[in-house]
């Protein structure tokens, strides 16, 4: 075993001095790379690379310039595979060993040494045995190769020599962000708070023996290429990520304690604020009540009584789905439970679910009408996240677990849970990057609030990094259960009634839009009707209490004036049918995509395109959004379009792939619409494209369900990745 020499001087003062700076270097460095925005970019074959748990090793090379910067490549990935071990190369001098020190606390061992030069060992020999050492094991070795005194940006041959004796591939990477340039002979960026910063993972490259002097070349242009890349500013939008050293699980010793410490303390007062909170949310129930978006007779369910429903006999799950979306996505869990395929038709349990919305109790009632007849499945409206209430509705229903859905997590509610060992669970889990950074706000107060959760079973592998960056336990990334959802259900009579009434006329849907979207959407349609004079639009917001702001709105971009006997566009909420010279129906009732979806199968998916007033400024357009569940069309055969700001439904963007087509603008979404009302045949092809990449892991409801079903009965649960 190779000693390292000690890092600092023995005498005690400077040894203090060395370690208050270091501290200060890493609290800032730390504070600097945290609140910056991040674009992360990775080719795809360096991202299996990085990702895969069973993988290789690999070297990745940053020029030395970007050390500062490298701690983020590890932020990005380490929460995407825990089972990551990364190694970087660091100098063993004195500037080398001071940042080993910086960076150790982030879970990142420096190996000591660089190349001989000049007859002078370094440690170099030292450093390859344990770099090679490192590879054979699959670890990530981080290599500057013009370092540690370069020349600038010019590969040294030691990097080319680990890599040809390893096998191991090269990722070039390149990183740049708001900072400034210091004066050494590397131009090292330091990087400054708040700022914009990109990353970027260029393809691997390979050493092959005796191809030393070509491979520089090549590896000096990669490295090249990325900081070119990571240096070309973007929109402000397009830096959607925040990376910070994920919190290790298992904190033990003094650490541990004083987080739970602390967290326990932001929970009472969270608990605490909530119940002094009570008597306002009551009155704001009683205001939503006002706007239709509460049941009179039901609201007291919200603040946990129970309206006179009787618990079913026997073991009860509670599954807690916040809308429509969640409630539909959980629906084949829900029957997979009742029907308890891997054990006795007796041991299956009953379930009671919960909605926060109306629309979504409808949803369920419409889709299990037999299994809530017969008692088997119950619904009631989630108690609001207040203790008393929470503890009433427990004592009530009594239920042997609690199942989450996506990002429904209520501190209180788990916490309730918890001290009367009522397990909780996580299906479809799904953490935004806009979450993340709320609840990084308070660390302690999330690493408590997730602490009791037995497991969360992810979407995606994006979702299941944010969970455990928060310190949450059992993360496992399965799939998105809605890719296991059954195609709408739909009411044939309508269907055809609609048929009949649009005939032969070209016609599209914008689904699930949002305000601030429709004017682009109305303005497209206009751009298209000289070529398709009848045109129909049909628009269906997502929040049907809007249908007349919306036909207003079409009434005022798309002349001539519509319907002069209603003075707007036509609703279907108000038994108003689209006639041969209306350009727009507005769609503005719940639970009829599924008929929609069916009639047109050329779809845009809403709160996806916003821009400014003025169109795109000097940093590109203004967005908000967040998008909607595209797999609902693409399972249903439609040629499928979004506007760029879909972070909450990236991943399953990302799955359906080329099936998409992404717009940005009025313009954009103009041209993807012409071919397609042009061609048949055309957006036939491009659904069929969508359906397919929408038929994914039809046995994960069953797999979730076996696993939730196991945890209530104190078994090991089954693992449910894909």
């Amino acid at each position: 075993m190779t000693t390292v020499p000690e890092p600092f001087p023995r005498d005690v003062g400077s040894e203090l001095l060395h370690r208050i700076v270091q501290a200060c270097v890493r609290r800032g460095l730390a504070l600097a790379l945290t609140t910056t925005r991040w674009k992360v970019e990775m080719d795809a074959t360096s991202r299996s690379l990085l990702l895969d748990p069973a993988g290789p090793g690999v070297l990745v090379a940053f020029w030395h310039e970007a050390l500062m910067l490298a701690p983020t490549l590890w932020w990005w990935t380490e929460p995407r595979n825990p089972l990551l071990r990364l190694r970087v190369l660091i100098s063993r001098n004195r500037d080398g060993r001071m940042i080993a020190g910086v960076v150790a606390p982030w879970r990142i061992p420096a190996l000591h040494g660089s190349s001989d030069r000049k007859g002078k060992n370094k440690g170099g020999a030292s450093a390859l045995r344990r770099l090679r050492a490192s590879l054979e094991q699959g670890d990530v070795v981080a290599i500057m190769p013009d370092g540690p005194k370069g020349p600038r940006r010019e590969v040294q041959t030691g990097a080319l020599a680990l890599a040809e004796l390893t096998g191991a591939p090269i990722i070039p990477v390149g990183v740049a962000c708001s900072g400034v340039r210091a004066g050494s002979w590397d131009r090292m960026i330091v990087p400054r708070p708040f700022g914009r910063g990109r990353l970027i993972c260029a393809p691997p490259l390979v050493v092959a023996r005796g191809r030393r002097d070509e491979m520089r070349a090549q590896l000096a242009d990669g490295l090249n290429e990325a900081m070119a890349k990571a240096g070309r500013r973007l929109a402000d939008a397009d830096y959607d990520e925040r990376l910070a050293p994920m919190r290790p699980p298992g904190i033990s010793g003094q650490q541990d304690a004083r987080t739970a410490t602390v967290g326990r303390a932001l929970g009472c007062a969270w608990a605490a604020i909530a119940s002094l909170l009570a008597p306002g949310l009551i009155i704001m129930l009683r205001r939503r009540v006002a706007r239709g978006k509460e049941l009179p007779a039901r609201l007291r369910e919200r603040i946990g009584l129970g309206g006179g429903v009787a618990r079913p006999p026997g073991s009860l799950v509670w599954i807690h789905a916040a809308s429509v979306g969640e409630t539909v996505s959980v629906l084949p869990v829900i029957r997979a439970l009742l029907a308890c395929a891997w054990g006795e038709a007796s041991d299956a349990p009953n379930v009671l679910i919960t909605t926060g919305t109306v629309t979504g109790f409808k949803t369920l009632a419409a889709a299990l009408p037999d299994e809530i007849a017969t008692g088997r499945v119950v619904h009631q409206f989630v108690p609001l996240d207040v203790p008393r209430w929470v503890n009433r509705f427990l004592k009530r229903w009594r239920p042997q677990a609690l199942v989450l859905t996506e990002s429904e997590l209520w501190p209180n509610m788990i916490e309730c849970c918890r001290r009367l060992a009522v397990p909780v669970m996580v299906v479809n889990g799904r953490m935004s990057a806009r979450a993340l950074a709320g609840w990084r706000r308070a660390p302690d107060l999330a690493a408590w609030a997730l602490s009791p959760i037995r497991w969360i079973a992810a979407r995606a592998e994006e979702d299941a990094a944010r969970f455990r960056v928060l310190g949450a336990p059992g993360v496992v990334t399965a799939g998105d259960l809605k890719f296991a959802a059954e195609p709408l259900g739909f009411d044939a009579a309508l269907l055809e009634r609609l048929r009949l009434i649009v005939g032969e006329r070209p016609v599209w849907l914008a689904a699930s839009t949002h305000e601030g979207e429709e004017a682009a959407i109305f303005a497209a349609a206009a751009a298209l009707r000289d070529r398709y004079p009848d045109l129909l639009t049909i628009i269906a917001p997502r929040h049907p209490e809007r249908g007349a702001t919306v036909a207003a709105l079409a009434a005022r971009v798309l002349p001539p004036p519509i319907r002069h006997d209603l003075g707007l566009a036509p609703r279907r909420s108000q038994g108003q049918w689209p006639d041969a010279s209306d350009p727009v129906w507005v769609a503005d009732t719940l639970g009829e995509l599924g008929v929609l979806f069916r009639l047109s199968r050329v779809v845009f998916m809403g709160n996806s395109l916003f821009e400014t007033p003025e169109g795109r400024g000097r940093r590109g357009p203004a967005r908000k959004g967040g998008g909607h569940n595209p797999l609902e069309p693409a399972r249903l055969g439609c040629a499928i379009a979004t506007g760029p700001a879909i972070e909450n439904f990236a991943a399953t963007y990302g799955r359906l792939g080329d099936a998409i087509t992404v717009v940005d603008s009025v313009e954009a979404l103009s041209l993807w619409l012409g071919p397609l009302l042009a061609d048949a045949g055309h957006a036939w092809t491009a659904g069929d494209a969508a359906r397919q990449a929408a038929d994914f892991d039809k046995e994960l409801p069953e797999r979730l369900a076996r696993r939730i079903y196991e945890t209530m009965a104190g078994e090991t649960p089954a693992q449910v990745g894909a």
